[in-house]
């Protein structure tokens, strides 16, 4: 686990520092600005470039008190440079059509004169850094509204062959990727129980990706968690952050505040009359932490009736490939965040095989993907709005 972290760690300072050089380039060389301003921009860049890989470093051994300012300045900033490098590309773009078009144009109809072609660079690049700052700060101000704004509950009816007719119309509300941790804390998670109690659930699922820190750290911000209410009881699937967070930990303190933790097992929803399978699996990348875990559906399924309907619970929407045949009706998911920040979702795509929303995966298995509670790094959605869902089964 911690190779495979350090390799992360490595590669993501790599992306960082290749994305700050595209930012230094674009707007402070390029446009030829006088010397003390260029001086000024690139410490600036350098700064905000050793900014995003100390902090990441930092965040998990300082206390809360300390983690939380720094994460709120390093991940606003981490959001920022990802839309200003996309901005600045955009840019880049229009700019370089329109040299190509007036270039197109000056073999067409050769100009009788003009600026020299070193002032009309400089003019291009200073109003090109101006442009893609303009956007990168618009769309900036809308992405951090869209992440500390209000999470909407989201209703999605889901028809199952082989739910019991008495049981149309029970309600899942599920919860993933709360985050709880340097930035999300108690006053957030507050507002989110009380949005589950309100829809006065059959039960409630969290699948995965609820804590960003120790026990020891966020317990007292996990605490509203033991309030939530429903008919049938709270179950819970690891993600990927339960393993950087004291797995093992959080799934005993979970099960004091009455959470179910599902590890590769099932249990019964509903009543003697009627009732249906909720199996959980660990999350896909959990083996690697070894101790046992890991995603088991057979395990899970063992000895389970064919003829029953089956729910699931998976972290990541990719465990759906492994679960063709195993007679799963509906496989409920995160992780993804929706991709949080568009355009980042094409990135999201490479990785998982369905991003947000209800998708029918084969013949027989639906999957719904949540774009998530709350949020990863940066304070911001764009285009992907955080969600509470209420999932009807009929």
């Amino acid at each position: 686990m911690k190779a495979s972290a350090a390799v992360f760690f490595l590669i993501a300072s790599l992306v960082v520092f290749a994305g700050h050089f595209y930012i230094w380039n674009r707007l402070v060389r390029a446009p030829g600005w006088p010397l003390g301003w260029t001086i000024a921009g690139t410490v600036a860049v350098v700064c905000l470039a050793l900014l995003l890989p100390v902090s990441m470093m930092l965040i998990r051994s300082l206390p809360r008190g300390w983690a939380g300012p720094l994460g709120w300045v390093a991940f606003t900033w981490m959001g920022m440079g990802f839309l200003l490098t996309v901005s600045i590309f955009a840019v880049d773009v229009m700019k370089w059509l329109g040299v190509g078009a007036a270039s197109l144009w000056a073999w067409i109809a050769p100009p009788a004169g003009g600026p020299t072609d070193p002032v009309r660079r400089e003019l291009l690049a200073k109003g090109a850094a101006g442009a893609a700052a303009v956007l990168a700060t618009g769309t900036g101000i809308v992405a951090l509204r869209g992440g500390l704004g209000e999470v909407d509950v989201k209703e999605v009816p889901v028809k199952l062959e082989r739910l019991p007719r008495e049981l149309s119309g029970y309600t899942l509300v599920q919860l993933t990727d709360v985050h709880i941790g340097p930035l999300i804390g108690r006053r957030f998670v507050d507002q989110v129980v009380d949005k589950v109690n309100a829809l006065k659930p059959d039960a409630v699922v969290i699948t995965g990706d609820l804590v960003d820190g120790s026990v020891a750290e966020l317990a007292r911000h996990a605490v509203p968690l033991a309030r939530i209410a429903s008919r049938h009881g709270v179950y819970f699937v690891t993600g990927n952050h339960e393993y950087y967070s004291g797995v093992e930990q959080w799934m005993t303190h979970l099960e004091r505040l009455g959470v179910r933790v599902l590890r590769n097992e099932r249990v019964s929803l509903g009543d003697a009359g009627a009732s249906f399978d909720l199996a959980g699996i660990d999350d896909e990348w959990a083996a690697r932490y070894g101790r046992g875990h890991g995603p088991d559906l057979a395990k899970a399924l063992a000895g389970r009736d064919a003829e029953r309907e089956l729910v699931l619970l998976a972290h990541q929407p990719k465990s759906v490939i492994g679960t063709a045949g195993a007679g799963v009706g509906l496989q409920i998911s995160g992780h993804t965040h929706g991709g949080q920040i568009w355009p980042f979702t094409g990135l999201v795509h490479l990785a998982q095989p369905y991003v947000a929303g209800l998708h029918r995966h084969g013949e027989d298995t639906q999957i719904y993907v949540s774009r998530g509670t709350g949020f990863w790094g940066p304070p911001m959605r764009l285009g992907a709005p955080a969600e509470v869902t209420k999932i009807v089964l009929t």
